[in-house]
């Protein structure tokens, strides 16, 4: 009898210490909902032959992930955001337009020491980066602009510190290759390499 309810006692004991755990078990999922600084590399490529050197802006803005998990630990996460809006600048020219953009991207990450209280992470993927609403000021004023959209790979890392079973305060940085044809009333003037790190901080519930 003492040797039955010992062995109960260690199983409930084992499955307790096992919760965090699943939370990140296979077919489980996670919602994420964060704020994240998208920042363009410095030199963003020039125009008209490199005569026009571009510096464009940075962006914070709310974002929010989903992920599902399709082994322990290894999950599908996507990212998605309000519009980011960016500043376009040529160095000695000053402001000449601006733009938004949505970048949902797709990532395939594995999750490290998913049952203790920090858990780093590493995922590859694909970006989409959708441009619209682009206008012209300065020295372009009265024109036309027309960002094309881009595909582009994308890596993620970060690290989870857990709150509770379910919870866990996401801190991470994404680098995403994005390239953008710029075309100026209907004659392309070159390719602007924005190639943004975006980091930030996020609450990931998992379900």
């Amino acid at each position: 009898m003492k040797l039955q309810l010992g062995r109960s006692v260690l199983a409930l004991a084992l499955a307790a210490a096992s919760l965090p755990a699943l939370a990140q078990s296979r077919g489980d999922y996670t919602l994420g909902i964060g704020a994240h600084q998208v920042n363009p590399k410095s030199g963003n490529g020039a125009l008209a032959g490199g005569s026009l050197p571009l510096d464009i802006g940075s962006s914070v803005r709310p974002t929010f992930t989903g992920e599902y998990f399709i082994a322990d630990n290894l999950g599908i996460e996507l990212l998605a955001a309000l519009p980011f809006h960016h500043d376009i600048d040529v160095e000695g020219v000053g402001k000449v337009g601006s733009t938004k953009h949505l970048p949902p991207t797709v990532s395939l990450q594995y999750h490290f020491n998913a049952g203790g209280k920090v858990s780093p992470l590493l995922g590859v993927g694909l970006n989409y980066t959708t441009f619209f609403k682009e206008r012209t000021t300065g020295a372009l004023a009265g024109t036309s602009l027309e960002l094309d959209d881009s595909w582009g790979a994308a890596v993620h890392a970060g690290v989870d510190f857990k709150l509770g079973e379910r919870g866990a305060i996401r801190v991470d940085a994404r680098w995403m290759d994005i390239d953008t044809d710029v075309s100026v009333n209907g004659t392309m003037l070159g390719t602007a390499e924005i190639d943004p790190l975006a980091y930030g901080v996020a609450y990931v519930r998992a379900f």
